[in-house]
């Protein structure tokens, strides 16, 4: 007995003591490693975006916003039957039953249904009253402004992720850090959410203020939209910068498209055409040829060339012109957007010297711009120019551009020659300390001499006084610009019969540039119209007229500059321009025509202004050294300070209340 006893001790207590070894080894040695098991058995982390930042334009308008939203989940371990649910969810969610069932049926406690759901689509699913489905709030993003600016400012998908424009360039800045929510399964396996079990909180994105003028974007959109329709383009392209900086205004592409519903229309119109395709200029590149000559001092404005009747012989090859010239001067070649004169120009100026200033203007190398997808265009090198490109060449054909490459050229002019790198973000903010962002306006290179420009200006200035352009013109402002027909390359070589991209770049007011503008309309109609100064040159004068009133830039006071030969304000064309009323866009407007103004009111008092369209009124304060005001629309209704108040006397602006009436 006693020997059976001590056995039975000695085995006890090496029981006893495995027992303890074990739980040592449990409790202490593997403590980490198992609490951690135990800990991934009853614990699920959820990542939960943080809000993106806010998007604003130039005078702080929201463009894209962050909101607060249900997203729905669910544990199928309480769910007892998942294709009933699933086929219910569906049904209200509108998503696909079977993906959805399958997806439960794969998940053992965590499941989703729905990310990001609308306020309805929410309610509708709380109303069904299901088990084992729960909801966590996440941020959506949301785009006021729907289609103004979409191509610009782009959109970010269900993970929060930015994926096309401003909102996939400047993502890293815009999201933020993403928090992480615990899930906690109980002893019944139910699924719940408590506020102990946050691992870390959302940090908000910074918000970014944008160039872009959401007033001149809309009425930007509206026009260009209106020429495409009204031409039956199959397509446009439109943009409209500061030449001083080359800040981004306005960009726009036709078709669009709406941020909200992305994924309705397909990826063509996501594609922002002003940055990403490049086209062949055309007769607008006539500008750089004009300027590679006056670099040179080969030419002087009054200079005379043959232009031989409208054809010319180059290396065995007849390149004809779209009109007969005779005798033109070197004014007269670029008005009358002579190709022959061109020509001649290039080939005076000979492929080294062309082609350095070509570069000199930013084309065939990307410019910068803050915007993804950008395309540098095509220049081939100097050295593999055939034999006739610097021919072609000088009249925009054998290469390609991008609308923003061509537009910022362009701008080089209109500020004295200075080549400035176009950009759309112009601030920071964080925590609401809004910072500008670093190295912004920067300026790439001198394109021209300050001299060049000059004489570029008034070049351009008679192709829209005497010229093809003459459709650009806007009442009160001097206009400089280029039209441009560009016939389209042809799949198999060549260019392609019928298909045109009629173009007009220029700026305004041309011996003060405040704006640059380009429209170009993709295959217009032949039918209806398909030259520039037909079918684009009206939109840009129906955008910039309005832009520069907007943006308190009064008509010029002084007399139009008449050169020799050239016609008088009085027999130019009369044209119709939209009048801004308010800085949010709207779809009134009305009409006016050039007309005398009123000289109502004595020598040095404030005249009575009632009656008057806004037009008449904005120039006749302009002319009192005064500025207006003005608020609502059609005809002048009301006026503070009161008719017969002394000029000197009034501080300020004029305020001017408009209302019924045509505008006309």
């Amino acid at each position: 007995m006693k020997g059976r006893l001590i056995l039975s001790l000695v085995i006890l207590a090496l029981w006893t003591g495995g027992i303890v070894y074990r739980l040592a080894q449990l409790q202490i040695r593997d403590h980490e490693h198992y609490s951690q098991r135990a800990q991934g058995q009853h614990h699920r982390k959820v990542e939960l975006q943080a809000p993106r930042g806010t998007i604003f334009d130039a005078r702080g308008r929201e463009l894209a916003v962050s909101l607060e939203v249900d997203s729905v989940w669910v544990d199928p371990s309480r769910v007892e039957d998942t294709a009933a649910m699933a086929s219910q969810l569906s049904e209200v969610l509108k998503i696909d039953r079977k993906a959805l069932a399958r997806s439960m049926d794969s998940a053992r406690e965590f499941a989703w249904v729905a990310r990001l759901l609308d306020p309805p689509q929410a309610a509708a699913v709380r109303e069904l009253r299901l088990p084992g489905v729960g909801y966590l709030k996440e941020s959506k993003r949301y785009y006021p402004m729907r289609q103004v600016a979409s191509q610009v400012v782009g959109f970010a998908g269900v993970d929060n992720r930015g994926l096309e424009g401003i909102e996939g360039t400047y993502n890293n800045l815009v999201a933020g850090k993403a928090a992480q929510r615990g899930v906690l399964r109980d002893a019944r396996r139910g699924t719940v959410l408590l506020p102990s079990l946050s691992f870390r909180d959302p940090e908000p994105g910074s918000d970014l203020y944008l160039t872009i003028d959401v007033w001149i974007q809309y009425l930007l959109e509206k026009e260009l939209a209106a020429a495409v329709e009204r031409t039956e383009a199959k397509g446009g392209t439109a943009l409209i910068l500061d030449p001083h900086s080359g800040a981004i205004l306005a960009m726009a592409s036709v078709p669009t498209f709406d941020p909200n519903h992305f994924g309705d229309y397909g990826r063509e119109q996501w594609r922002n055409r002003a940055v990403t395709d490049s086209l062949e200029p055309g007769s607008t590149f006539k500008m750089v040829t004009a300027a590679a000559a006056l670099e040179a001092n080969l030419v002087d404005p009054s200079d005379i060339f043959d232009c031989e009747r409208g054809s010319v012989v180059v290396m065995g090859k007849r390149i004809r012109d779209h009109h007969s010239f005779d005798q033109l001067t070197f004014r007269e070649i670029i008005a009358k957007s002579s190709n022959v004169g061109a020509i001649k120009l290039g080939l005076l100026v000979g492929e080294s010297a062309l082609y350095d200033q070509i570069r000199r203007f930013g084309f065939g190398r990307l410019t910068g711009v803050d915007l993804p997808g950008e395309s540098a265009g095509l220049l081939q090198p100097v050295e593999r120019w055939y034999k006739r490109a610097v021919a072609y060449i000088s009249f925009g054909q054998g290469l390609s551009v991008t609308s923003l490459q061509l537009a910022s050229a362009f701008a080089a002019v209109a500020n004295g020659g200075l080549l400035y790198r176009p950009y759309v973000v112009e601030a920071v903010a964080k925590d609401g300390v809004r910072v500008p962002v670093e190295g912004k306006p920067e300026v790439m290179g001198r394109a021209v001499s300050a001299a060049t420009a000059r004489t570029l200006e008034r070049l351009l200035e008679a192709v829209v006084e005497e010229g093809t352009g003459k459709k650009a013109a806007i009442d009160g402002y001097r206009v400089a610009g280029k039209t441009g027909t560009a016939q389209k390359a042809a799949a198999g070589g060549g260019y392609a019969q019928g298909r045109y991209v009629a173009s007009f770049v220029g700026f305004a007011p041309a011996r003060r540039p405040r704006l640059v503008g380009l429209v170009a309309l993709d295959e217009p109609n032949p039918r209806i119209g398909y030259h520039g100064g037909g079918v684009a040159a009206p939109v840009f004068s129906a955008v910039v007229g309005p832009a520069l009133l907007y943006l308190g830039v009064l008509p010029e006071r002084e007399p139009m500059e008449v050169w020799p030969g050239q016609k008088g304000p009085s027999e130019q064309p009369v044209l119709t321009a939209s009048v801004p009323t308010s800085q949010e866009p709207s779809g009134a407007e009305f009409v006016t025509h050039e007309s005398s103004v009123s000289d109502r009111g004595d020598e040095g008092s404030l005249p009575d202004f009632t009656g008057l369209t806004a037009r008449q009124a904005v120039v006749q304060t302009a002319t009192l050294g005064l500025r207006a005001s003005l608020h609502g629309s059609g005809l002048v209704s009301r006026q503070v300070p009161s008719p017969g108040s002394p000029v000197e006397m009034v501080e300020g602006n004029v305020e001017l209340w408009l209302a019924g009436g045509t505008g006309r």
